[in-house]
């Protein structure tokens, strides 16, 4: 973020509430309601000035309910109105229930507005949660959803430590031919790609086809880079997709890193030797 980014998206929000706030300041209101967004509460990779705004918006409201002053933040989650800002983000409403925060109808976050007002407090989150898939992330969930899941037992987490220890999964691609780690690096790829993007199988995610192209957006691709991060106990860079802009590209990069260069160069020399025998087996043989 630079300061231009951050202002452009900070002001609307920020700048126009304080100026309301103090323009109001001795009129006998009876709402004062700032409309903010669980983004600023839910950790909205690669969205810091939004979540800002955001978060100001709460802390204003707590400013003047604190002040005597009438005053509620709605940190609300995504709404399935089908209006022109809205008609471009389908892909995202399926990508947030994938990830346990389906959004909500129209109806119902107009009954939680009505709620909202009669609980009297300075800072609400009107936001669904889809517990079950919670709990499938639950190692990757922010503070403030964490208490909505079970913590896993000790048995749980150890076995969950098993299925992401590095040095475990270096041993399994040890174990394999040098050729065919590639090609297990790349299911393992192509398996994380779609469990990100809510599918229910690596078969949706094509080996050679673009992250972009599959639906891959900021907020996605942090999310894969953790899970390789996690799983390969390397530091990955955050433009990892952009460096590397499909599941086979990333896959042989894993691959050079797990290994090293000579893994490929292995390779190399294995197929030009293969390449050799066939042509002398077959009597072409060239001056």
């Amino acid at each position: 973020m630079d300061p231009e980014r951050l202002d452009r998206v900070l002001a609307p929000k920020a700048d126009a509430a304080w100026h309301l706030h103090e323009q109001t300041r001795g009129l006998p209101l009876a709402l004062f309601t700032l409309i903010s967004s669980a983004g600023g509460l839910t950790l909205a990779a690669g969205q810091a000035n939004y979540a800002a705004a955001n978060t100001f918006l709460d802390a204003l409201a707590a400013h003047r309910h604190a002040e005597g002053l009438p005053a509620q933040a709605l940190a609300y989650g995504l709404w399935a109105a089908r209006t022109g800002l809205t008609e471009s983000i389908e892909e995202d409403i399926r990508l947030m229930a994938a990830r346990g925060l389906p959004a909500l109808e129209v109806e119902e976050a107009l009954r939680l507005f009505t709620s909202a007002h009669s609980k009297g407090l300075p800072a609400l989150v009107p936001l669904r949660v889809d517990t079950a898939t919670l709990r499938s992330r639950a190692d990757e969930l922010p503070a403030l959803l964490k208490g909505l899941v079970p913590q896993p037992t000790r048995s749980t987490a150890r076995a969950a430590d098993r299925g992401t220890d590095p040095a475990a999964l270096v041993e399994r691609l040890s174990a394999l031919p040098a050729k065919e780690r590639e090609q297990e690096l790349l299911d393992v790829v192509r398996a994380h790609a779609a469990a990100v993007l809510g599918h229910a199988g690596q078969d949706a995610v094509r080996a050679d086809r673009g992250f972009l192209d599959l639906g891959f957006d900021s907020l996605t691709a942090l999310e894969l880079r953790n899970r390789l991060g996690a799983l390969t106990g390397s530091r990955l860079t955050p433009t990892l997709i952009f460096d590397y802009p499909s599941p086979v590209k990333l896959a042989a990069h894993l691959r050079e890193l797990l290994f090293g260069a000579e893994d490929l160069e292995d390779d190399l020399s294995a197929a030009t030797a293969e390449e050799l025998f066939d042509i002398l087996d077959g009597e072409e043989i060239f001056q």
